[in-house]
């Protein structure tokens, strides 16, 4: 290069600069090393890692269990390295399996429509916020204090820079559910939509035909988030509802520091063309041939901002196909059998435990426990890392545990908790 240009050294190639901004040094840095160094040095820092502990702690982000298949198809060049569908003749292969992740939803949460998925569980509740008072034209929302805190927090944010009062609904303190008084209370003819979570953070099932009820009395709709996906496979979907969101982190997803995670949401007919996102539809080509396309994408790339009913300019659409492929894995009775061990497992370990609450649970429950820290403290000592301690989100509950249990979850370590919290 130095040839190219006439010059003699690098020197000359910055000649033009002050000397004061030059840099005649090495790098403060250490030397580099070699390949098989820099591969010694990643495992030993993974080894700092808690590899091979089992895993109590669920709150949103689950341990289970990821099918080698799933690896196998999204590390395809295909699907690894391509941007975004565009051009459907150029995409046939992704909008596919954006097709086919779109159907699965529909199956799962009972809805009509499901578009290519959301960055996350978190965002994808304010969108539905956004959403309902698109449909309602209404510009309040209740939002249940059961609702995970973290994706509450987004909410928050959100709604702060629209300008839209957010107003938060009791739980029961008795039972860990939605306080139907304290909502029906708060409804009146403003409230655009009631977004509630199910099972909620505290892991209990909660009353989704009778909050959908008090919320059409009044002409708002019922937005219905989930974080554990897997419960889907065993729970009734929730068809009383009008928008449904929720988390996949669950289907094939490590943990991993939180994220890459996929969102989703999905909604009845009607509500079709107020869905944020893109949508992916079925179409024909030239010759009859069944084709697929992006349809009904009101995006600010596409239409006027104003009219745009989203800011969203993509979707997770590798994530999403991870999802897709472990529920092919699956398939509908699998899913089944997965969230029946789940539930068994949660069950297993619940038993003879002081819980808080007494409303029923999929995999996740709140025990009482006099340090939720120290009980912690003893199990990470066994190689098991506990639950998660509920103070630092409800005051109230300082003295409670959030546990999990999966299908990874073992006798032995789910008895050493129980010991440990005895």
């Amino acid at each position: 290069m130095l040839a190219t240009l006439g010059l003699d050294s690098i020197e000359r190639l910055y000649a033009h600069l002050p000397q004061e901004v030059l840099l005649n040094r090495p790098l403060n840095i250490a030397p580099g090393k070699s390949e098989y160094e820099i591969i010694d040095w990643f495992r030993a820092r993974g080894e700092e890692n808690a590899v091979g502990y089992a895993c109590f702690l669920g709150a949103g982000a689950y341990y289970h269990y990821r099918p080698v298949m799933c690896d196998v198809v999204v590390s395809r060049g295909e699907f690894l390295t391509s941007y975004t569908p565009y051009q459907a003749e150029m995409a046939q292969g992704t909008l596919t399996t954006i097709f086919e992740f779109q159907t699965m939803i529909c199956q799962l949460t009972g809805m009509d429509v499901a578009n290519a998925s959301m960055y996350d569980g978190s965002s994808a509740i304010p969108e539905g916020a956004m959403m309902a008072m698109r449909v309602t034209g209404r510009h309040k929302v209740l939002v249940a204090r059961t609702v995970h805190p973290e994706y509450r927090e987004v909410l928050a944010t959100y709604s702060k820079y629209q300008g839209v009062p957010v107003e938060e609904v009791a739980y029961d303190a008795a039972s860990g559910k939605l306080d139907l008084d304290d909502l029906a209370a708060k409804l009146d003819t403003q409230t655009a939509a009631i977004i509630i979570q199910s099972p909620n953070f505290f892991g209990c099932l909660e009353d989704t035909a009778k909050i959908a009820a008090l919320a059409h009395a009044k002409g708002a709709l019922l937005v219905f988030s989930f974080t554990e996906a897997v419960s889907l496979g065993l729970l009734e979907p929730p068809r009383d509802a009008d928008i449904v969101v929720g988390e996949l982190q669950s289907f094939a997803h490590p943990p991993s520091y939180g994220g890459p995670y996929a969102g989703i949401i999905a909604t009845k007919e009607k509500f079709m063309r107020q869905l944020p996102g893109r949508l992916v539809g079925e179409t024909k080509d030239a010759n009859g041939n069944r084709a697929f396309c992006l349809t009904l994408s009101t995006r600010e790339q596409h239409i006027r901002r104003e009219k745009a009913t989203s800011n969203i300019c993509t979707n997770q659409a590798l994530i999403a196909l991870m999802a897709t492929v472990y529920l092919s894995v699956y398939g509908k009775e699998g899913l089944r059998e997965l969230a029946l061990q789940n539930l068994s497992k949660a069950h297993y370990l619940a038993d003879g435990l002081p819980l808080r609450f007494s409303g029923a649970f999929f995999n996740e429950f709140v025990v009482k426990a006099d340090s939720p820290e120290a009980v912690n403290d003893a199990l990470l000592k066994e190689k098991i890392v506990g639950g998660l301690p509920l103070g630092k989100y409800y005051p109230e509950l300082s003295g409670c545990l959030l546990l999990c249990a999966t299908e990874m979850s073992k006798r032995e370590h789910m008895d050493k908790v129980k010991g440990a919290i005895a």
